[in-house]
């Protein structure tokens, strides 16, 4: 058997017709950039986030830039983040000049918001929210940090669409919410997208009119903004993909439920779920404190193949060497790059390949 880590064929073929017939219509529209599609989308990922406003754009990446810009955060200003988030999340901090402040994780994979305040100093300016792998942050104690210290709060619900933190959607917390539409996301195009929602009409505006060259009018440009739209074809696309969401988390609640019931070696941590949480299980991320490398190698003989998310930390990769950081200063950040592997997680997973991935595991000796 050859079971991948991540198979976006299967979710392709679930509902094939329905994303070709909508490119049809909107390739023969003749309309490809900020049209029909984009505004419908920004809509209906409003409504379903639970948001007043959701601003589409080119990337999540550009999601997260442009909202620290136009939150105000720039150079002499710093933002605390996660140790063990992706790359991309203290890229979004550093590419405005900003200083990434690292604060270590919990046993959940997300930051451990009872860490936060010691990492303030006069300079912070907000916190970033990573809803990591699916999980939820702890948003009613990061918030009410926030309010304590007057700070702004960005979430990175890139790999968390439709979570909620008791009862309320993450990205509905904070000033603004950042969400990547990348192929392998719960509500994934086919290609690069992302969007923010905000409850804030003056930030909405903003996000709009930055994202088209800083012009709100053809020629008529208000500031000096960016190329980040969100394009016709994959609005219409995520149009589609949003209509099965619900169903596509449902399955794969189910799919890691299989694995927490099953899978019984007591070598591999499985994952916990932080009460007041849900998860809608981008990743299904166990620990494996000792023969992480081992068993990924062990369950590639066998077929089945795994991610490392992630296996540099920020402060120790080559583009943040200027930081100054060095081996031991975010030990849990550390550990944990050194223990994590996802295990495969798609939907149209069926319950064999499912099987056959817990007997070999259940059957691994470190």
């Amino acid at each position: 058997m050859n079971i991948m880590p991540n198979d976006l064929g299967r979710q392709y073929s679930l509902h094939a017709a329905e994303y070709e017939q909508k490119a049809l219509q909107v390739l023969r529209s003749g309309w490809y950039v900020l049209g029909k599609e984009v505004e419908a989308f920004e809509k209906e990922w409003a409504a379903y986030i639970g948001a007043k406003h959701c601003v589409g754009l080119a990337s999540g990446l550009d999601a997260l830039w442009i909202s620290f810009r136009l939150l105000g955060v720039g150079a002499g200003d710093e933002v605390i983040v996660c140790s063990n988030a992706y790359i991309a999340c203290v890229m979004g901090i550093s590419m405005n000049g900003a200083t990434p402040v690292f604060v270590e994780p919990d046993e959940y994979d997300n930051i451990d918001a009872e860490k936060i305040e010691a990492a303030i100093t006069p300079k912070t300016k907000a916190i970033l929210a990573v809803h990591l792998y699916g999980q939820s942050c702890d948003m009613t104690r990061i918030m009410a940090i926030a309010k304590a210290h007057d700070l702004k709060v960005v979430e990175d619900c890139a790999q968390s669409h439709g979570n909620h933190w008791q009862g309320q959607t993450v990205g509905t917390f904070g000033d603004v919410g950042c969400f990547s539409f990348y192929p392998t996301k719960g509500c994934g195009a086919f290609g690069d997208a992302g969007c923010i929602v905000t409850n804030s009409d003056e930030l909405a505006q903003k996000f709009r009119v930055y994202r088209n060259y800083g012009s709100e009018k053809r020629y008529h440009n208000q500031v000096v903004g960016t190329n980040s739209r969100l394009d016709e074809l994959q609005a219409g696309l995520l149009r589609v993909k949003l209509t099965h969401l619900d169903d596509f988390n449902a399955e794969r609640c189910a799919i890691a439920g299989t694995y927490n019931d099953k899978l019984k070696n007591p070598h591999v941590q499985l994952p916990k779920i932080r009460p007041g949480a849900d998860c809608t299980w981008h990743q299904y991320v166990v620990h494996v404190p000792n023969g992480r490398d081992a068993l990924a190698a062990y369950l590639k003989e066998k077929g089945i193949g795994t991610i490392i998310h992630y296996p540099i930390p920020p402060h120790l990769s080559e583009a943040y060497a200027y930081l100054g950081f060095g081996v031991g200063d975010f030990p849990i950040a550390e550990r944990y790059a050194g223990e994590v592997l996802s295990l495969p997680m798609y939907n149209g997973m069926t319950a064999e390949e499912q099987q056959y991935v817990i007997d070999v595991i259940n059957q691994w000796e470190p």
